[in-house]
């Protein structure tokens, strides 16, 4: 197996004023060409760290990919950090102060003194050529391990991974396949889970992995084959799939990219049938569940967020009687509620949230997280209740996967 490790120079990364996504789009294309990431770190523009991060880099890995500070400014200190490190000095690339110089003239922008410096390139460094910026990209080999340089910029980094990096990567090493499988549930917790399909675990074979990733009502099982038969490895995996699936079919979804609301919607759909929402402690989040994916119309009707109680009352035709008399978290309203946006959206499904999300809202009798969720359709009328945590958008969340889940499994578990 090929281990790399992604290392990230930059303040502005550690000190949180933007986001690493360079970090999770490299994995992401690694993996895809059979090279395991090990490893993701962040260090910051001294010499002396970004030293470190190299030294130890070099230890745990047989690819190390750099981004970030080989700007043209005094705090881009990275070419010269990698002189250090490799024992060389930094001549003129002709190439690149071609490239460079072309960059600027196509612009018609002034080129100055530091902006030509970009063309300076540590000399045992393979020059890779930068089209969507002025700072060049690095190639270094050394033994046996292959260090490449490329600024943070992330249309930079990508273009450089995609025109030369990933290629070349493919070409020094000899690297094996890695097949993803994922397997989607919900409704049942990690630990409920594992303990299912324990005996199917431990018969799994060596080069295939089991991972539980769990996350809001939800767990994913990643199955990982490593081979150098493509097909084969993608066989065997296939295989261990369905040998899985008879234990826990009930609580499968979907597969891969396919997300709850998604694989609800193709349910709808093959049974004809549409939905409607009234929406009070998710905020219209369940909704957006839906709606985030193209095609959401041939089944979705319409939402009603039914906030205050007047809108409850007066739009969606909650009785005045049941909110006074039960509160508007409750079953009662919510049972008004899930049956009257039905009819009032003429669909076959109705469902709704009544809850305190929190952090505010809460009482004696009903603490932050107390969620009321009904489902109705033309042969019942039914609620539920959920004690969740004091999290307002965990609480948000999981409230809208459990009830899409409900109405997945009202309507037969998933389409086949």
């Amino acid at each position: 197996m090929i281990r790399a490790e992604i290392l990230n120079i930059g303040d502005e990364i550690l000190y949180g004023q933007i986001t690493n996504t360079n970090a999770q789009w490299m994995s992401s294309e690694l993996d895809k060409i059979g090279i395991r990431v090990i490893r993701h770190s962040v260090v910051s523009d001294l010499e002396q760290d970004i030293l470190a991060g190299l030294q130890e880099a070099e230890q745990r890995a047989d690819v190390i990919l750099i981004t970030g500070g080989l700007g043209p400014t005094k705090d881009d200190i990275t070419k010269k950090t990698l002189c250090k490190f490799f024992g060389t000095e930094l001549i003129r690339h002709p190439e690149a102060l071609k490239t460079v110089t072309e960059f600027f003239e196509s612009r018609g922008r002034e080129m100055l003194e530091v902006n030509r410096q970009q063309a300076d390139l540590p000399s045992n460094a393979t020059y890779i050529p930068n089209l969507k910026g002025t700072a060049p990209g690095m190639w270094f080999e050394k033994s046996g391990k292959v260090f490449a340089s490329m600024p943070g910029v992330p249309h930079e980094m990508q273009f450089l991974m995609e025109s030369y990096v990933l290629e070349n990567l493919q070409k020094f090493f000899k690297t094996p396949y890695i097949f993803h499988k994922m397997i989607k549930t919900v409704g049942i917790g990690e630990s409920y889970l594992a303990k299912e399909i324990e005996n199917w675990e431990d018969n799994l074979p060596e080069h295939i992995r089991l991972a539980y990733l769990p996350s809001f009502g939800m767990v994913r099982l990643r199955l990982t084959g490593f081979g150098n038969d493509k097909e084969l490895i993608a066989k065997e995996v296939e295989e261990q799939t369905n040998q899985v699936l008879p234990i826990i079919d009930k609580y499968v979804y979907g597969f891969d990219d396919e997300d709850l609301a998604q694989a609800v919607g193709k349910l709808l759909v093959s049974q004809k049938k549409t939905i409607a929402l009234a929406e009070s402690c998710t905020g219209g989040f369940l909704a957006h569940c839906f709606t985030q994916h193209s095609g959401s119309s041939e089944y979705l009707k319409g939402s009603l967020v039914a906030y205050s109680n007047d809108i409850k009352i007066n739009v969606l035709g909650v009785r005045p009687e049941t909110i006074e008399q039960h509160g508007a978290v409750s079953e009662q309203t919510v049972l008004e509620m899930a049956e009257n946006v039905r009819k009032l959206f003429k669909t076959e499904i109705g469902i709704a949230t009544s809850g305190i999300a929190g952090p505010l809202g809460a009482t004696k009798d009903k603490p932050v997280g107390t969620i009321w969720v009904a489902y109705s359709d033309e042969n019942e009328t039914v609620a539920k209740l959920y004690q969740l945590g004091t999290d307002r958008m965990v609480n948000i969340q999981v409230t809208s996967n459990l009830l899409i889940d409900w109405v997945r499994r009202k309507q037969g578990g998933r389409a086949k």
